[in-house]
């Protein structure tokens, strides 16, 4: 019975991302009809114009969103099985704000000397900077034993990056804060076949990793004692548990900016709707899931105010912010019962 809700569930999902990107290859400023978009992909070039709009920009841009949104909700499935707490997530905590502060950081230095810092730069300053925002709450965690408390302090520390960034965007040149705040606002715009080379290669391993690590988590989930037990290295599953998730945070923030929220309530989604959390399923279930919610924000981003186009970090805010409330108020409910 749970491996045909599971199936179910697996194909809904695959034919709502497909249609999806079906929507988002139609929608824009320009109007492309689906038969053309149809022989454009298929490799038909008769008219630049039109194969430009879909090659160049709709399409990169839906893939990107496909990508992007499975690894934030991925990465924020892992967070959450590494504190044992389903409230917590890269946003939340701090880590894609410490990997926004890093990439700005690099791109100011870099632009002004007018210089691009390039792809490698931008994803291993935006590791650096996760990863030093996830050490710092590692640090706090040690000290602090409340989660409520942990999760508070991550908001602080990413409102503190958040604010340094801001900083840096407004004393930055002229010539460079339009690149900066648009970046530093979250947007899946410019993405170019270049960097979805990279962003694929990145959330490839991120991905394969967590798919061999899927029977040490779910050891991991019934206690620590228990994974002992089971002959689990605690201390190399926590270490990799760590550097997979400031990856696929860091790759989010490196070429889409900070993006609020998927990681968080995603996994919860997820829980609800397939009533488990055996990491086997959660695993491609929670990248599914953030796929389809990204590249729907994304349309609702760009589409809904258009000509002008706004942050997807804040469409996402705005759908998934109640489902996160609504998480905590049962949570609140069931400790009282």
């Amino acid at each position: 019975m749970r491996r045909n809700r599971f199936a179910v569930f697996y194909i809904l999902i695959m034919i709502l991302i497909t249609a999806l990107m079906w929507v988002s290859m139609l929608s824009g400023s320009s109007d492309v009809s689906a038969s053309e978009v149809l022989s454009i992909i298929s490799g038909d070039r008769s008219d630049p114009m039109h194969s430009g709009i879909i090659m160049s920009i709709r399409l990169p841009r839906t893939v990107s969103a496909v990508l992007l949104g499975g690894a934030l909700a991925l990465s924020g499935y892992l967070l959450q099985t590494f504190f044992a707490n389903p409230i917590v997530g890269p946003y939340v905590l701090g880590i894609s704000s410490g990997a926004k502060l890093s990439v700005a950081l690099v791109m100011i230095f870099f632009l002004s000397r007018g210089k691009n810092m390039g792809l490698k730069g931008m994803v291993l300053s935006a590791f650096f900077g996760a990863v030093l925002a996830m050490l710092f709450v590692l640090c706090i965690s040690v000290r602090v034993k409340n989660m409520s408390v942990l999760v508070v302090c991550g908001i602080m520390i990413g409102y503190i990056c958040s604010s340094v960034t801001d900083i840096l965007v407004t004393f930055a040149d002229d010539s460079n804060i339009v690149n900066l705040h648009n970046w530093s606002m979250g947007s899946l715009s410019g993405i170019n076949w270049e960097e979805i080379k990279v962003i694929v290669i990145i959330v490839a391993i991120g991905s394969a990793l967590s798919v061999v690590m899927q029977k040490p988590v779910n050891a991991l989930r019934l206690g620590e004692a228990y994974a002992r037990s089971v002959g689990v290295n605690i201390v190399l599953l926590r270490v990799m548990l760590i550097f997979i998730s400031s990856l696929l945070a860091a790759c989010v923030t490196a070429f889409a900016g900070p993006v609020s929220f998927v990681g968080i309530a995603v996994p919860h989604l997820i829980r609800s709707a397939l009533k488990t959390d055996d990491a086997s399923v959660m695993i491609p279930s929670c990248f599914l899931g953030g796929a389809a919610i990204t590249l729907f924000c994304d349309m609702i981003a760009r589409t809904v105010f258009a000509p002008t186009e706004v942050s997807i970090s804040s469409v996402t805010a705005v759908f998934l912010v109640p489902v996160v409330i609504r998480m905590m108020v049962k949570r609140g409910r069931r400790r009282r019962d």
